[in-house]
Formats: structure tokens, C-alpha cells, sequence
């Protein structure tokens, strides 16, 4: 008994990381309470009895902390996680953290992560926002555009796509040539083949085989020699064929990529058949065709080819990349496909209702800025304007508009390595941001950048490229279908059905799992008042123990379990009450201010090594010494004193609740009981004041055990031992009765936030009522069981009458519980998301 409440506090703490406070708060008032009252205890009322102190001690030691909570969080915890997975929604426990895995090794870990509530997503694009299905749409070569469909022909510039024109088979042969897909048979016709391999090049070798006769034997002709794959870094795959003759030679190198990365390795470009210089002309219809595409949301890809001579390049040339002896320069460049990848159904809406719920949404690709933004402007990513776009609206030079001006920004990955802290700042202070043309590197960098101003970071992707930043994320989320094993591996969380909009499951989930925590503990708590009160009452005014450390025991660990655990299954309060609240943790100029404070004060008190000036990590040892010593240091209180916006687990409203407010009325309906039942038994409270000071006066003279005198009450009553004894046992009982009791009705009341404890949203959940009838049958139990009466102390005499005192105080929980909902309806009301102008919410079309 005396382990136990230090063992539920540690546990506690290791479970939840924001009841940190908490745990040390409960832990220093319940030892200094018991302390003092034990000292009290023993030199005043209860001098030389010391068993009597001794348990009075543990009383208000297991009183005060609640020992069956850890199990409950961690079930709850539990209980959310496979309720996510139901909905699509897989959290992961790869590494089961130890403490985890010794109370229940089933993804709580992460389950908290997702608790933790985002306040920032970072989102890739292909695979992620859109449906990785890509289809080419438009070819550009010879300065003419070309739609690869006829219902595609919007402009009177645009001509339908022929093998036969020009520049067109040049496109095709890099397209069908310049792969790394495979087939799962090739056995069958070419357009009933599942293709293996990238979106882009799956869609270009897609377009290539409908206009190639036989795509088998068109691969074989022409043998491939050597060749360097497309990487992040210099975002262009490179082919060397065979057997394709040219006038100068049989070798022909293909190249194809990022546009402005294979334009800049080219001198010539194809028109008509022949090579042309590259003139400012065709860079400016390059530019043109290039923003037409990209601005359409379309991926866009460069084609360029050299004929190789074959006075340099003979037939058994040996190919080195680490060499560099193969062709860099003088291509020439064949033309533009742009590709088209539609939004995943449901993307729009779930983009509009994440914004909703406070949390930024950004996209990190490797796309083209302009690709990237149209993308964004069609998923409610982008609603306002960017300087490029207010620019154009109105005329003015970019440079002669700041920053404040605009509330979108489109960052290329070419400037990141360049940006300063500052700018960071500036950078995520706007509510609509997209990365594009980014690297593994900058996506890491970004989820860091994020981090350090204090952002709880999401990042959802499905490519090994995406495996870092998953992993440095708070909440990494990966695919399940088109994920790579290596982003599965490096996530906390897996959607299966690989459907963004299921992230807004998640994130509901996970809003509604902090809630369903916090009114568990609230609820599990409060009954500390009543438990504690009494035990002060014994010693200080005093009167027989109204509460013995065996009951305290049996309501921590009997009924309140029961009717905690039922939490896991409330929903919401209102249909979009949850989605329209602030993360907990805003992140603003003031949190961000703050954060750097603090950061600098720990700073200033690092060892650091006097060579190599890192930083020396402190041993277990010294750094539990640090935080014995740290209320007494003066950074704990600047940084208490500085304060916060955050909302945690456990803060000053719930504690305030708890013990304060509905501890209260509990303790009062509790005592008001006790010395009803006391007095129907013939004892006034002046009775049991001068019945329990008997053992100041004379320490041999113990009323209400079984060898007790006869006491003679204020009206002169003779009332024998056997009567003490059953008086106190039906006291005890109510007492304890009462708890539960008005414990029964505090499980709505803590549920009434925006609305007041009626209603279906509030009583809906039957398994409260599963929980409160277990609760129920344990104490009629304990209570009304003569056999158990040896252990509990309990009596069948207690008359079923004396319920109704407790069910009164009941109702006045309920009543002052809707009085704080009109109390605090306006505080809520200003925490609201406030309405985006513009967002776009009907559904997005299937395909």
C-alpha cells in the first residue's frame, strides 16, 4: 500500500509526457499533507496512537493520488488506437517504448503523439494529394503545342497529337526508351499490362505503347548501354541506345527531366527535323508553353536527344558515370509532355477542414512552383493571392510589394539553402505555403525550421525520398498502398486505404482522445476532495474516520475503473464543435518570442566540452538532481511566471474542477450523509467531537470498536459498543455510497462543455451506463454483503433512504455544471477557428 502510490504517480508520468507537473504536484501535496497530519496527528489528538496516525498517513496518501489512473489512460490510449484502425487509420508501436510495454505494448506511444494534436502539416503531392495516375495531356515541340486528346483542343493554337508530325517521334522514342518501368506479364496485349514503376513514367510509357506497333520488339531493337536514373538531386534520367542509326553514328543519348534542367544542357532545339540554334525567341515560347502547362496543374517533363558521332562514340564504347565520360552538353531539345494527376476525391474537402481546425497545411514537392501552385489552388490550399499573382493583377513590380500584402507564398527549393532565420520566420507566418522543386534535404529542413518555432509537425508521404522527414516529424504518416517499406518504416501512423481525407479521421481522433483523457481524469480525480476532507476532519476536529484507507482503495480501483475506462466511447459534443477549435498548442508571435527565451536561458546554463565546445550530457543522476533543485532556481520561475498559452492535459481549469468545485460538492453531500446516518443513530456532531477527544484525555478510552465502553450521548442516551460499531460501519458506507453516487452524475457533468449535461450528445455514450451499473452491483456489493463486512467494514443495516442525500447533491453538481457552460461559453467562443473566405467545401468529382 505504501509502494503503490508512488509506483500509479511515475506510471502516470511515463504514459502521459504532459502530466509531468501534475505527477510531481500530486506527489509533493499528498507526501507533505501526510507528513504534517501524521506529526499533527501524533503530538495533538492522537497522542500515543500510533497506529491510528500511521493509517490516517497512508488514508490520505492513497487519497490523494489516483492509483488506477495509468491503467486507464493506457487503455483508453488502447481502446482509440483500434478504433482508428477500424476507420482506416493504423497507428504504429515499432519501437514499444519500455515503459509502454510493461503496462500494454499496443501503440499508446504513438496513440500520444496523435494526442499531441498538429498545428502544422507538411503534405507531399503525387501519391499523397493527387492519385498517382498520371495521363500525358500535352506535347510541345518545333514551337507548336499539341493536345494528346481531341476533346482536349481548348485553344486555336493547340493541334491534335499524330505520330507523323513534326518532332513527334523524336518525343516518342525518348518517352518509350528512356524507362525503368517493368509489366507483370508481358504475355498480353500491351493495354491489358499492370505497369510497374513510377507515376510519370508509367503514364509516358502508357502513351508511347498506344503509339508504337509492337512496344516488345520496338524495346529489343533498340538495346540500351548505359544509362543514369532520374535521383532527387539532379532531377534528370539520362539513356544511351543502340542499333538507332543517325548519319554520323549508332548511338543516340536520350535525356529527360525537370525542364529547366535538361534546357540547360541543350544548344540546339528540333524543329521541323532539323536541329536550330536556341534563340531568345524560342526561350521565350519555351517559357510560354512551359507556364501554359504547369499553370494547369499539370507535371511537366523535358525531352532532348544527341546523336552521338561516332568518331567519339564507337560501338563498344565504355560508358562511365564516375568517369564523366559520357555526353553532358550540346542536346537538343525535342519538347514538352505535360501529364495530368486529378486531386484524390475527398482531398478538397479534407484540406478545408483541417485549415478549419487551425492547422496549417503545406505542400513540400518536387514539382514545379507553378504545377505546385495551380495543384494547391484546386485543393484549397491556396485561396489568396502570392506576389507573382498580385503582381499580374495589378501591375506593380514584385519587388514593390511586401510582405504583408499577401498571405500565400510559393518558396523553390533553390532559395532554401539560402534563407535566413528570419526569413523562416516570415516564411511560416503566412497560413498558405507551398515548397516546390525540393529535395529529401529541404523536406528535412522544413519539418526542422517548423520544429524549432515550436510547431507540432505532420508529414504524410509515400517515397523512400520522404523517409527522413517522416521520421524527424512529430507524426509521420505514410501510405499503405503506394508507400515504399522504407516510409512505413520511418511513419508513426499508416493510412490503408491510402485516402488523405483520412487524416482528418486522425486528427478528430486524436482531438477527441485529449478531450475524452482530460474528462477522465477530471472525473477520476475530483473524488480526491471527499476522500481527503474527512481524513483532515479525523484529525483536526476530530471525529471517527469517515473513510478507511481500505475503502479510499475499493474507489480507485473498483467502480471509478469501470466507469473511466467507458470515456474511450464519448463523441463528440456537437457535430463540428472539435473541428472548429485551435490546436492546444497555438503557435503565434507571442509562443514563438517565448520559446526563443527559453531557449537562450537553457543555453546559458549547458556544459559544454572546453576543446570541442559540444554539449556534455549530464548523467541520470545529476540531471534527477537538477530537477529536485529546479523550483528553486530562477529560471523555473521566469519560465513559470512567463507563462503559456498551451492548453495540457491536466491544467489549472480541470484541477480547479476537480478539487475545487465538484470535489467540493461531493465532500459536502459525502459529510452531509455522515452525520445524517450518525445522528439517525443517535450521535450529534458534538457527540462524535467529544466520543473521538476521548483519546486526548484518556488514551485507553476507544469508542467505536467492539470493546468500547457505552457512551451516553447529549441526551443522555446509553448507546452499547455493538451500536458505535454498526453506527460507524453505516457511516462509512454512505460515505462511501456518496462518492459513487454523485460520481454518477459527474460523469456528465464534466462532460458539459459547449453544451449542458442533458441531451444525447451528453448521455449517449451506454457505456457510461455499463460502466456506472458495474460500479453500481461492486458497491451494493462491498456494501450489503454480510461476509465482506470483516474486510470493508461495510453493514446491510444502511438504509437505502440515505441515497437520496448524495442523488441531491447530484443534481446541484448538474446545475452548477450548466451554470459553467454559460460561464464560459464566450472563452470558447473566442477560441474558435474564425471562417476562411473563399474555401471551397463541396465534394471533389470521381473519375
Amino acid at each position: 500500500m505504501y509502494v503503490l502510490p508512488v509506483r500509479s504517480l511515475r506510471c502516470l508520468g511515463n504514459i502521459v509526457p504532459d502530466s509531468g507537473r501534475f505527477v510531481m504536484s500530486v506527489s509533493a501535496i499528498a507526501i507533505v499533507f501526510a507528513v504534517v497530519f501524521f506529526i499533527v496527528g501524533i503530538t495533538t489528538a492522537y497522542k500515543g496512537k500510533g497506529e491510528q496516525t500511521v493509517t490516517f498517513a497512508v488514508s490520505i496518501l492513497v487519497a490523494f493520488v489516483p492509483e488506477g489512473l495509468p491503467s486507464v489512460v493506457t487503455l483508453l490510449l488502447s481502446i482509440a488506437a483500434k478504433r482508428m484502425a477500424a476507420q482506416n487509420v493504423l497507428v504504429k508501436d515499432l519501437q514499444g517504448v519500455e515503459t509502454l510495454g510493461k503496462v500494454l505494448n499496443s501503440g499508446t506511444h504513438h496513440m500520444w503523439l496523435i494526442v499531441r494534436q498538429l498545428t502544422l502539416l507538411a503534405t507531399d503531392k503525387t501519391g499523397t494529394l493527387t492519385r498517382n495516375q498520371m495521363t500525358v495531356t500535352n506535347l510541345w515541340s518545333g514551337l507548336r503545342m499539341y493536345s494528346a486528346f481531341q476533346s482536349n483542343n481548348d485553344s486555336e493554337t493547340t493541334e491534335t497529337f499524330a505520330p507523323a508530325s513534326p518532332g513527334m517521334q523524336e518525343m516518342l522514342d525518348i518517352a518509350a526508351l528512356n524507362s525503368h518501368v517493368k509489366f507483370d506479364k508481358t504475355d498480353i496485349p500491351f493495354d491489358q499490362r499492370k505497369i510497374l514503376g513510377d507515376a510519370t513514367e508509367t503514364g509516358l510509357i502508357r502513351f508511347a505503347g498506344k503509339h508504337i506497333a509492337d512496344y516488345d520488339a520496338y524495346q529489343k531493337q533498340f538495346p540500351k548501354v548505359f544509362e543514369i536514373p532520374f535521383n532527387s538531386s539532379n532531377k534528370w534520367a539520362l539513356v544511351i541506345q543502340l542499333d538507332k542509326p543517325h548519319q554520323t553514328g549508332v548511338l543516340t543519348a536520350y535525356i529527360k527531366g525537370a525542364p529547366e534542367r535538361v534546357l540547360a544542357k541543350c544548344s540546339t532545339y528540333l524543329k521541323d527535323g532539323k536541329e536550330v540554334p536556341i534563340t531568345d525567341n524560342f526561350k521565350a515560347a519555351y517559357d510560354e508553353a512551359y507556364d501554359y502547362m504547369a499553370s494547369r496543374g499539370h507535371r511537366v517533363i523535358a525531352c532532348a536527344q544527341k546523336l552521338l558521332p561516332g568518331d567519339a562514340y564507337t560501338r563498344d564504347h565504355e560508358f562511365s558515370k564516375n568517369d564523366g565520360n559520357y555526353p553532358s552538353t550540346e542536346y537538343t531539345f525535342c519538347g514538352l509532355i505535360s501529364l495530368e494527376d486529378p486531386p484524390k476525391h475527398g482531398v478538397r474537402e479534407a484540406i478545408g477542414t483541417l485549415r478549419l481546425a487551425g492547422i496549417k497545411v503545406m505542400m513540400v514537392t518536387g514539382d514545379h512552383p507553378k504545377t505546385a501552385e495551380a495543384i494547391a489552388r484546386k485543393i484549397n490550399l491556396i485561396l489568396g493571392d502570392t506576389k507573382e499573382s498580385l503582381s499580374k493583377k495589378t501591375g506593380r513590380p514584385i519587388e514593390e510589394i511586401y510582405d504583408d500584402e499577401v498571405e500565400a507564398v510559393v518558396i523553390h527549393g533553390d532559395d532554401i539553402d539560402s534563407l535566413h532565420g528570419w526569413q523562416w520566420d516570415q516564411i511560416f507566418s503566412k497560413n498558405e505555403i507551398v515548397f516546390a522543386r525540393t529535395s529529401p534535404q529541404h523536406k528535412l529542413e522544413i519539418v526542422k525550421r517548423a520544429q524549432a518555432l515550436g510547431h507540432i509537425v505532420g508529414v504524410t508521404g509515400d517515397g523512400v525520398n520522404d523517409s527522413p522527414a517522416l521520421k524527424k516529424a512529430d507524426l509521420g504518416i505514410a501510405m499503405n498502398i503506394s508507400g515504399s517499406d522504407v516510409s512505413k518504416e520511418a511513419a508513426n501512423m499508416i493510412l490503408l486505404d491510402d485516402n488523405f481525407a483520412s487524416t482528418v479521421k486522425g486528427v478528430m481522433e486524436g482531438r477527441q482522445i485529449f478531450v475524452n483523457l482530460k474528462r477522465s481524469i477530471q472525473y477520476t480525480i475530483s473524488h480526491s476532495t471527499p476522500e481527503v476532507f474527512p481524513q483532515l476532519l479525523y484529525v483536526v476536529v476530530p471525529i471517527p474516520l469517515p473513510l478507511s484507507a481500505i475503502l479510499i482503495l475499493v474507489i480507485d480501483l473498483g467502480f471509478e475503473l469501470f466507469v473511466a475506462l467507458s470515456f474511450a466511447w464519448d463523441k463528440p459534443e456537437t457535430k463540428d464543435g472539435l473541428m472548429r477549435m485551435a490546436p492546444r498548442k497555438p503557435v503565434n508571435e507571442r509562443s514563438i518570442q517565448s520559446l526563443k527565451r527559453r531557449a537562450l536561458r537553457r543555453t546559458k546554463t549547458l556544459r559544454r566540452d572546453p576543446e570541442t565546445h559540444e554539449v556534455i550530457r549530464p548523467s541520470k543522476f545529476s540531471q534527477m538532481i537538477a530537477r529536485v533543485k529546479a523550483p528553486f532556481t530562477r529560471q523555473f520561475w521566469e519560465d513559470v511566471l512567463e507563462g503559456t498559452d498551451d492548453e495540457t492535459l491536466v491544467d489549472g481549469k480541470l484541477l480547479s474542477y476537480a478539487y475545487l468545485e465538484a470535489g467540493m460538492i461531493e465532500f459536502a453531500g459525502a459529510l452531509t450523509a455522515y452525520f445524517v446516518v450518525f445522528f439517525k443513530n443517535g450521535f450529534t456532531p458534538g457527540d462524535l467531537r467529544r466520543a473521538q477527544s476521548a483519546l486526548t484525555a484518556s488514551p485507553s478510552i476507544t469508542y467505536f470498536v467492539k470493546d468500547s465502553p457505552d457512551f451516553t450521548n447529549s441526551r443522555g442516551e446509553v448507546i452499547p459498543a455493538w451500536k458505535q460499531v454498526d453506527a460507524l460501519a453505516q457511516a462509512q458506507s454512505i460515505v462511501y455510497l456518496s462518492i459513487f453516487i454523485i460520481q454518477c452524475f459527474n460523469v456528465f457533468a464534466v462532460k458539459a462543455k459547449f453544451r449542458f449535461p442533458f441531451g444525447k450528445a451528453i448521455v449517449g455514450n451506454l457505456y457510461n451506463f455499463a460502466g456506472i451499473l458495474g460500479g453500481a452491483a461492486l458497491g451494493m456489493f462491498i456494501i450489503y454483503t454480510p461476509p465482506l463486512h470483516v474486510v470493508f467494514g461495510g453493514t446491510f443495516r444502511l438504509s437505502p433512504l440515505y441515497w437520496l442525500i448524495p442523488v441531491a447533491f447530484g443534481v446541484v453538481l448538474l446545475v452548477w455544471a450548466s451554470i459553467r457552460v454559460l460561464l464560459m461559453r464566450k472563452s470558447i467562443e473566442q477560441s474558435r477557428v474564425k471562417d476562411i473566405k473563399g474555401l471551397m467545401m463541396f465534394p471533389t468529382m470521381r473519375r
